[in-house]
């Protein structure tokens, strides 16, 4: 059951990444999808983001409750601010995230310069909402 992006179930196929398919746009509930991360030429992010490799581990942490447009940050091993999710991803993240949902994620593509900021950093999402209590 794809969603539309480049959104996959667990059982999706691996294709490498065509760069310009890449939609913020996932179904709510997806539990795989890859996505670009948006705000990676803030601060001194961009130095962070040349250091990753495809397959890098990242981590992704929820805004707390109660903050005005939370957002799903993504951050490198050690704890570096890269960037964040797009809104529309992070309307059903944040608050997944926040019920018990896991989510991990890996870098799928790293692009130069030459690439719009918003398509430079490309990771995959694999995520399992917590179950509910018996």
């Amino acid at each position: 059951m794809a969603a539309t992006g480049v959104a996959r179930t667990l059982a999706g196929s691996r294709d490498a990444p065509h760069i310009g398919s890449y939609m913020s746009s996932v179904r709510p509930g997806t539990s795989e999808f890859e996505t670009p991360v948006y705000g990676t030429v803030f601060a001194h992010r961009s130095d962070v983001v040349r250091r990753l490799h495809p397959g890098d581990r990242l981590i992704l942490v929820p805004d707390p409750p109660g903050t005005d447009d939370p957002s799903v940050w993504v951050h490198a091993p050690g704890g570096d601010v890269i960037g964040h999710l797009s809104p529309d991803i992070n309307s059903w993240l944040v608050p997944m995230m926040l019920d018990g949902g896991r989510c991990g994620a890996v870098v799928t593509h790293v692009g130069g310069a030459d690439v719009a900021s918003y398509k430079r950093l490309i990771i995959s999402v694999r995520c399992q909402a917590e179950p509910p209590p018996a």
